[in-house]
């Protein structure tokens, strides 16, 4: 995906893979400090911020979490006992994402 994005170039190439890497940690920062403080607003503006990105780049089984926690505030709010474990899966899913990122990083910069 990225690769016929970029058409060869390899500068634009790092910008981009840098962007999506800083977008997947504010994400990633933005969505604990709006569950630490329950506050359905701040992962609002995350995730409508890091939609595109997650669904330019195929990040499906993130995307897929984003939109059940989404679906969970909104209809049963950070008191339900399943927030917990979407607040789980969500670190697990943004974990991989990121390091999948930061391997790709490594791997273009040998």
């Amino acid at each position: 995906m990225i690769e016929d994005m970029v058409e060869g170039d390899e500068d634009f190439k790092s910008e981009l893979v840098s962007a999506i890497l800083h977008s997947l940690l504010e994400l990633k920062e933005k969505y604990q400090e709006g569950a630490t403080l329950q506050n359905a607003e701040i992962i609002q503006q995350i995730r409508h911020k890091t939609k595109p990105t997650l669904t330019m780049f195929g990040m499906e089984r993130l995307t897929e979490v984003v939109n059940a926690g989404k679906v969970l505030i909104e209809e049963k709010g950070f008191e339900h006992t399943e927030f917990p474990k979407h607040l789980e899966d969500f670190l697990e899913s943004i974990h991989l994402a990121i390091e999948f990122m930061k391997a790709y990083i490594s791997l273009q910069e040998k």
